[in-house]
């Protein structure tokens, strides 16, 4: 199955087309903002590279969050497009999954958790068993209740906040290692994840976490006629 990944939940812009187990070409920006500008023209750089380009592909994964209201609409809006395009199904792949791909791949007995700076003392978490059962499920929490939440390890952490993390479970006395503290998941990972995901349950569609911060002005709001 050939694969076309596409991330642009987080800080940083990112495709690549994964072939079975083999990265045909992939690329990253990394950038705070300026994804729909440009997400476009790295994923043709990337079509570029592979053979048969996008006639080749047999599925689209896209990250749904959490992550930027934004950067979260221009990656999926660009999947359901490419994936109309060729018709081919399109499945939505969360970031925290993504950094916690690898932690589970590598084996080991100790507790896995992604973490994502949601800034305000804030995390999006998750936490898993090295077997893959859930733990903590995916939720917008404070640093000081996610690390509570835990128990007594140990653990390893993947995500942009995961040396925040990673310092307030060593406070408690927990045995925390940092293995990933990149600001987003590494794009292979979430076409890996595509590739296995159900088209039926793996929607497309963002996932959030936390209401948005921009709010209505309810009392300055003009009376309907």
């Amino acid at each position: 199955m050939r694969v076309l990944g596409i991330d642009t939940a987080l800080g940083a812009c990112s495709a690549c087309v994964l072939d079975g187990s083999t990265v045909v070409a992939e690329e990253t920006l990394v950038l705070d903002r300026g994804h729909a500008e440009a997400l476009l023209p790295l994923i043709e750089r990337v079509m570029a590279a592979v053979p048969g380009g996008f006639e080749s592909l047999d599925r689209v994964a896209v990250t749904v969050g959490p992550g930027s209201f934004t950067g979260l609409r221009v990656g999926i809006s660009a999947a359901r497009a490419i994936g109309l395009a060729a018709g081919v199904p399109v499945v939505g792949v969360t970031t925290l999954s993504a950094f916690l791909a690898p932690l589970v791949a590598a084996g080991g007995n100790r507790l896995n958790a992604a973490a994502i700076d949601a800034r305000h003392g804030h995390l999006y978490f998750q936490c898993i068993a090295a077997g893959g059962r859930t733990i903590v499920p995916a939720r917008h929490v404070s640093v000081r209740d996610a690390a509570r939440v835990i128990g007594s390890g140990p653990m390893t952490i993947a995500g942009s906040g995961a040396a925040i993390l990673g310092n307030e479970l060593r406070n408690l006395g927990v045995d925390a290692k940092i293995a990933d503290a990149e600001i987003a998941p590494h794009i292979a990972w979430v076409a890996r994840l595509g590739m296995a995901a159900d088209p039926a349950t793996a929607l497309p569609k963002p996932v959030y976490l936390r209401a948005p911060d921009a709010k209505p002005q309810e009392h300055m709001r003009i009376p309907r006629r």
